[in-house]
C-alpha cells in the first residue's frame, strides 16, 4: 500500500511529525514501512509557463520553437519536440538552471541554431513513471488546467513535493489497504482524531428505482449489492489534485468517473465500478454464477471464459462484468456517457479469488475483495463517490440507492480482564492505559472492574478473539517496552528425529562414498515426467507455469539428474557421480493435493577409481552402484532385509537392471541406462538408482547389539557350483542362507566363471561358507552333515553341481 503523507494529512494532524518519523512509529507498532520515497528529490526549479507562441522551427520538421511566460517579466524562448506543445497551453518549465531526476542540469542552449532557455517537461521527465501518466500525455508534455497561476510551483502542483509511505501489509492488516484505515491506524498511534470526509449532497426529484432493479440470484456470493444512479455526467479530465492523488498511489489517470471510483477505492478500501447505463440496454441489474463456458470481453479487450463458480453482474441478459475482479467492454464508461449506473456490493472473498487466479487477473479490486472489504463501508463509499461525481463531473445524483441487502453484520464482542493482558505481556499496565489504548484505536470499551468488554469495529476484521486485542495492547503500548525476561522452567535439548537422522546419515554415506550432492528442479517438460518413474500415474499439470520446459511435476528424479550429467560431459567433466534426495509427486484426484513421497536417486558415469602414479583405473559398472547402495543399507540397519533382483525397467538397460525389494515389496532400482537413451542424451556408459526412501526410513532397525570375539576357531569351506546361466547368485545365496543352519554364520560369493573348459549355457559362481559356533569348536562331523545339506538343497532347488 502507498500513503501519500499529504493525502494521510487531512485526516489525521501530523503537526511535528515528519514522514521518517511517522514511517519509523508505524513500524514500531507492528506495521513495516519498506521505504519513504520522496517525489521531488533532487529535482528543483521547475515552473508553470504559459505558452503565448508556438511556431515551427525553421531548420527541424520536429521542433517549435516556443515563447513562454513565466511570470517574471519578459517571455523566455524555448525549443520543444512534444508533438502535443501549443499556444495558449500552461505547461511545466524546467528554468535555466533546474535539476532534473538523475541529476540532469538545465543550461542554455542552441538547437539547430535557435536559442532554447529551458525545458518544457513531460512527467517522465519530472520522474513520473510514464505508465501512471494518462494515455493523451504519455507521448508528450503534461497541460495544466487553465486556472493555474503562472510562474507557481509545478512541483506542489504535482503533487511532487510530497513523500510516500510504502507499507508492507501482512494479510490479516487489510483494513490498512485504504486511506481511511491508515488514518485510523495512525490516529491510535499518535492519539489524535481522524477526521472523516464529507458525504452530504444533494439529489435528484428522479428516484434511482424508476431507472434500474437489482436482482441477486447468488445470494451467498453476494450478499450486498447497491446501486445509484447520476444523470447529465460530462466525462472529461479529473481535477488536478486527484490525479497525482492517484498517480502517487501507482493507479493511472483515465478520465472523472472512472477516476473518482478508483480514488474511493484508495480512501475507502471498497471498490467500485460505474456502467455506462445507456449501454447496459436493460433496466435491470442481476447477479447470478456464471454458466460453465460463458464468455464476456473484458476492459483489457480480452475475451474470456468463465467457470460455473464464477460470479457475475448481468443486464438480466448476458455478463456486463466479471464481479470484484474487471468490467466488461459492453459497458465502458466512454467519452460519450452521459448517465453512470454505480455499483458498490460486498463479494464473497473467496469467489473472488477463484476467479481472479483462473484468469490470471489481479487488480486493486480483487486485491481488497479477497482480504475482505468492510461491509459498513459500502454505503458511505457510494455516497462519498455520488457526492464527487456531482462536483467534478456535473452530475444529478438521483433519489436513493437501490439494493438487496441479506447481508447481517454484527461486530465482533470480546471480554478480556486486565490480568489477563499482563500476564501474557509480563507487564504491569493499568486499567487506565488499556482503556486508553481501546479509545485510541476506536473500539467500543465497556469496563467493569477489571474487565474490558470490547466492542470491535467491522473495519477490523482480523480480530476476533482475546489473543488479537493483546496484540493490540502490546503495539500501542510499544513492544520496546515491554519487559526483557529470561526463560523459566526446565530446558529441553533439541535434537534430530528418527527419520532426520537417518536423512542425515544417508547424506553423509554418500558424500563419503564420493557422490556430490545435486538439487534440480521439481517441475519437468511433458516428456520427461514419467520417464524412469517408479510408479507410473498421470503427471500433473501446473495451473499457471512458467515455461513448457517446467510444467509439470515430476514423478522420478533420475531425468534430472541425467540433465546434469549431460551438462557436466558436454564441458568435459567426463567423471560424475551425483545424488539427490528430493520429492516426487503423485496424482490422486483431481480436486485434492497429490502423494508427495521423498526419493534418493543417483548417477555414476566415467572413471571411478583412477589412480595414475599406480596406473590404476576402474571404470564405473553396475556393481559400482549397488555396492554404493549396499553399504548405504548396511550402515541404515536394513540390508538383512534388502534383496535384488534382475528386472525390466523403462528405459534401463534390459540385462543391467535390478529391482531393490524391502521386506518383498519393490522400493527402487539400480541398473545401467538403455544404449539408446545414453545416445539421445549424448552420455557415455551411465548407472543411476532411484529409491523410495520412506519405508526405508520407517524400516524399524533392532538395537546395535555386540558381541564378544568368539573364542573358538571358524571353519571354511569354499564351494564352486555349476549352475544355468539364467540361475542368478542371489538365488543360490538365499538358498544356502535359508538351508546351513545355526552353525553356518557367514556366506560370500568370490568368484563367478564363464568361458572355456565350462559347457554351453552354464556359468560357475564360487562361494566361501563359514561354520562356527562361538561356544565350543566343531568337529568335522558336524561341519560336514551341515555343508551336504548345503550342497543338497542347491542341487535339488536349483540343480546345482559341485564343480570337479
Amino acid at each position: 500500500m502507498l500513503v501519500s503523507y499529504k493525502w494521510l494529512q487531512e485526516y489525521v494532524d501530523l503537526t511535528g511529525v515528519d514522514a521518517h518519523d511517522l514511517a519509523e512509529k508505524i513500524t514500531r507498532s507492528g506495521i513495516e514501512v519498506e521505504g519513504v520515497e520522496q517525489k521531488s528529490k533532487g529535482v528543483s526549479g521547475v515552473v508553470v509557463g504559459h505558452v503565448l507562441e508556438c511556431e515551427k522551427h525553421p531548420n527541424a520538421d520536429k521542433l517549435n520553437v516556443c515563447q513562454v511566460d513565466l511570470g517574471e517579466g519578459e517571455p523566455v524562448q524555448i525549443v520543444c519536440g512534444a508533438p502535443n506543445v501549443g499556444k495558449g497551453q500552461k505547461v511545466a518549465v524546467a528554468t535555466v538552471g533546474a535539476v532534473l531526476p538523475g541529476n540532469f542540469k538545465i543550461k542554455r542552449s542552441k538547437l539547430r541554431g535557435e536559442e532554447s532557455n529551458g525545458m518544457i517537461c513531460s512527467l517522465k521527465e519530472l520522474g513520473i513513471d510514464n505508465k501512471l501518466v494518462a494515455k493523451e500525455y504519455s507521448e508528450g508534455i503534461f497541460v495544466f488546467p487553465d486556472d493555474v497561476e503562472v510562474g507557481s510551483d509545478a512541483l506542489a502542483l504535482l503533487n511532487l513535493d510530497d513523500e510516500v509511505l510504502e507499507l508492507g501489509l501482512t494479510p490479516n492488516r487489510s483494513d490498512c489497504l485504504s486511506m481511511l484505515g491508515v488514518a485510523y491506524e495512525t490516529g491510535a498511534i499518535l492519539g489524535k482524531e481522524v477526521k472523516l470526509p464529507s458525504v452530504d449532497h444533494e439529489h435528484s426529484s428522479e428516484k434511482a428505482s424508476d431507472y434500474i432493479s437489482v436482482k441477486v440470484e447468488a445470494k451467498e456470493e453476494n450478499p450486498l449489492y447497491t446501486a445509484k444512479v447520476i444523470k447529465n455526467v460530462k466525462i472529461g479530465p479529473s481535477p488536478l489534485w486527484m490525479q497525482t492523488r492517484l498517480m502517487s498511489a501507482g493507479i493511472r489517470p483515465h478520465n472523472n468517473v472512472v477516476d473518482i471510483t478508483n480514488f474511493i477505492l484508495l480512501e475507502y478500501g471498497q471498490p467500485l465500478h460505474a456502467f455506462d447505463y445507456d449501454q447496459l440496454g436493460t433496466k435491470e441489474i442481476v447477479v447470478r454464477l456464471a454458466h460453465e463456458g460463458e464468455k464476456i470481453v473484458t476492459l483489457d479487450d480480452a475475451e474470456r471464459t468463465l467457470k460455473s463458480n464464477h460470479l457475475v453482474i448481468t443486464n438480466g441478459k448476458e455478463p456486463v462484468a466479471m464481479a470484484g475482479v474487471m468490467g466488461g467492454a459492453n459497458s465502458e464508461v466512454t467519452s460519450d456517457t452521459t448517465t453512470v449506473l454505480l455499483e458498490s456490493a460486498y463479494f464473497d472473498a473467496q469467489t473472488i479469488r477463484n476467479a481472479s487466479k483462473d484468469h490470471g487477473l489481479r487488480s486493486e479490486a480483487s486485491s481488497r475483495y479477497e482480504k475482505g472489504i468492510d461491509p459498513n463501508r459500502v454505503h458511505p463509499a457510494a455516497e462519498r463517490a455520488a457526492q464527487l461525481m456531482a462536483k467534478y463531473a456535473g452530475g444529478e445524483v438521483l433519489d436513493g440507492t437501490v439494493e438487496v441487502n441479506s447481508l447481517k453484520v454484527e461486530p465482533a464482542v470480546i471480554s478480556i480482564t486486565l490480568d489477563k493482558i499482563n500476564s501474557f505481556l509480563g507487564t504491569s499496565i493499568t486499567k487506565e492505559e488499556v482503556q486508553d489504548i481501546f479509545d485510541r484505536l476506536q473500539f467500543g470499551v465497556e469496563v467493569d472492574n477489571d474487565t474490558f468488554t470490547i466492542t470491535v469495529p467491522t473495519r477490523r476484521g482480523d480480530i476476533t478473539i482475546q489473543e488479537d486485542l493483546i496484540e493490540e495492547v502490546a503495539r500501542l503500548y510499544g513492544y520496546d517496552n515491554l519487559p526483557t525476561t529470561l526463560p523459566t522452567g526446565a530446558a529441553t535439548p533439541g535434537g534430530l528425529s528418527d527419520i532426520q537422522r537417518k536423512r542425515r546419515t544417508t547424506k553423509r554415506f554418500l558424500e563419503g562414498a564420493g557422490l556430490n550432492q545435486a538439487v534440480t528442479y521439481s517441475l519437468t517438460s511433458l516428456e520427461k515426467s514419467s520417464q524412469f518413474a517408479l510408479e507410473k500415474r498421470e503427471p500433473i499439470r501446473l495451473a499457471m507455469p512458467m515455461s513448457e520446459e517446467r510444467s509439470y511435476l515430476r514423478l522420478s528424479i533420475v531425468p534430472q539428474l541425467l540433465e546434469v550429467v549431460s551438462y557436466n560431459n558436454a564441458r568435459k567433466n567426463e567423471s560424475i557421480s551425483l545424488y539427490e534426495i528430493g520429492s516426487v509427486f503423485l496424482k490422486t484426484t483431481d480436486n485434492e493435493q497429490p502423494e508427495e513421497h521423498e526419493h534418493l536417486a543417483g548417477a555414476i558415469t566415467g572413471l571411478w577409481l583412477n589412480h595414475p602414479w599406480q596406473g590404476e583405473k576402474k571404470p564405473v559398472d553396475f556393481y559400482v552402484a549397488k555396492g554404493v547402495l549396499e553399504g548405504l543399507f548396511e550402515k541404515l540397519g536394513v540390508s538383512d532385509s534388502i534383496t535384488y533382483k534382475a528386472a525390466a525397467v523403462d528405459g534401463m538397460h534390459p540385462g543391467r537392471t535390478a529391482e531393490v525389494v524391502l521386506d518383498e515389496n519393490v522400493i527402487g532400482y539400480v541398473g545401467q541406462v538403455h544404449p539408446q537413451v545414453q545416445k539421445d542424451l549424448d552420455l557415455k556408459e551411465t548407472y543411476v538408482f532411484e529409491i523410495n526412501m520412506e519405508p526405508v526410513f520407517e524400516h524399524i532397525v533392532p538395537a546395535l547389539q555386540y558381541n564378544a570375539i568368539p573364542r573358538f576357531p571358524a571353519i571354511i569351506r569354499d564351494i564352486a557350483l555349476v549352475v544355468d546361466r539364467n540361475v542368478n547368485s542371489g538365488e543360490l545365496k538365499e538358498i544356502i542362507q535359508n538351508v546351513g543352519g545355526k552353525l553356518l554364520r557367514n556366506v560370500s560369493i568370490f568368484d563367478l566363471y564363464e568361458g572355456e573348459h565350462m559347457e554351453p549355457g552354464k556359468k560357475s559362481i564360487a562361494f566361501s561358507l563359514t561354520y562356527m559356533d562361538p561356544e565350543r569348536t566343531l568337529t568335522d562331523e558336524e561341519v560336514v552333515k551341515a555343508h551336504d545339506k548345503v550342497l543338497a538343497a542347491v542341487k535339488d532347488e536349483a540343480g546345482a553341481e559341485l564343480r570337479g
